[in-house]
Parts: C-alpha cells; sequence; structure tokens
C-alpha cells in the first residue's frame, strides 16, 4: 500500500498533472476518444489489440503497393505527383514502426510491473487485432489495397500507449493493468477497424 501512496503523491507533484503556469494546452485524453470496434477496454489489452491490428497493416504492405501504384496511377488528380503519392506510403510505414516499438515498449512496462502474469492476455489481445485484418484473404485485391489506403490506427491507440507505459514504470509493484478483457463478437471486427469507416 506504501508504493501505492508514495506512487500517487509523486503523480500529484507532476507538473504535467497539475496546473498553473502557462502550459500548452494538453493533447486530447485518450478517455475522449473512441474504441476501435472490437477492441478491449482496459489500457494493456486495448494496446496489445493495437499492436496486433498494426502488425497486420504492416504485414499486408508488400502485397498491396503493386495495386496501391495501379490506382494510384489510374486515377491521377491534374497537377499531382505520383512520387509524392507514393511517398506518403513509404513514410505511413515508417509511422507503423514506430508505432510498434511505442506498443510493444508499453507492453512490456506493463508486463514487468504486473503483479500478475499478463502476457497470455496481451498474446490473445494481438490476435484478436490481428484478426481484424482476416477477410483480407477473401478479398479482390483492389478492394484490400483501398481498405489498406484508408485505414490509421485508431486514434485512442498512441495515446494509451504512453499512458500505459508512464503509469506502470511510475506506479511499480502496485501497477494493475485492469486485465480483464471481455471477449468480443468475432463478427464484429472486421477488415477494416479504423475509427472512421472506410469509403472505397
Amino acid at each position: 500500500m506504501s508504493a501505492l501512496l508514495l506512487a500517487l503523491a509523486l503523480l500529484a507533484q507532476d507538473p504535467a498533472a497539475g496546473g498553473g503556469g502557462s502550459a500548452p494546452a494538453p493533447a486530447p485524453e485518450a478517455a475522449e476518444l473512441p474504441y476501435p470496434a472490437g477492441a478491449p477496454r482496459d489500457d494493456y489489452g486495448l494496446v496489445s489489440w493495437c499492436h496486433g491490428a498494426l502488425t497486420g497493416y504492416v504485414e499486408l504492405h508488400d502485397q498491396v503497393m503493386p495495386e496501391v501504384k495501379r490506382i494510384e496511377t489510374t486515377y491521377r488528380a491534374p497537377g499531382s505527383s505520383l512520387a509524392a503519392d507514393m511517398k506518403v506510403y513509404a513514410d505511413m510505414n515508417k509511422q507503423a514502426q514506430k508505432d510498434l516499438k511505442l506498443f510493444a515498449s508499453a507492453m512490456e512496462a506493463a508486463e514487468r510491473a504486473s503483479i500478475k502474469p499478463i502476457n497470455t492476455i496481451g498474446a490473445a489481445a494481438v490476435q484478436r487485432g490481428r484478426g481484424s485484418w482476416s477477410m483480407a484473404a477473401n478479398l479482390p485485391p483492389a478492394r484490400v489495397a483501398q481498405e489498406w489506403m484508408s485505414w490509421t490506427p485508431p486514434a485512442r491507440c498512441a495515446p494509451t500507449a504512453q499512458r500505459l507505459e508512464k503509469n506502470a514504470k511510475l506506479l511499480g509493484a502496485a501497477f494493475d493493468p485492469g486485465a480483464e478483457v471481455a471477449p468480443a463478437d468475432p463478427m464484429s471486427v472486421t477488415a477494416v477497424s479504423s475509427d472512421a469507416p472506410a469509403n472505397p
């Protein structure tokens, strides 16, 4: 109990947590953002799900890029540059690699800090997130490419991962990830799991 009280005292002294000064307005809290369909509601489970969904997205990269290039070449906006548009996808892939590292780091911090084993729960959530791309195998290549081109990681993922890692490191042995993951209806998870529906 003393570890928890110490952590709470440190949190109360955190300038980012309290008012005062002319600090810039904080980014929207993760709690204000919608949950992706089929994702767990606890921080550890959600970050694990996000890792799985983003992994599925990254794994499709090489498969979809020829079709993406065909689509971008065929439907060119006047005065636009194919090279510039293709660079966007390269930049998105680089950002995805950074996000995967963020999610993995947060998951590892939570697993180290938890007083009970939670890695099996995390592994199940990763698989659920990855499964959001399972329908890609049954869709035409053009449709898969369109879904892939319009997908972005749900906005709740990154701030939740940052909060999870911070809390795990701050609270240490008193950390409780709230790892009770409610089972999801597998039929509710589709190939597109972003916050907003895609417009192929």
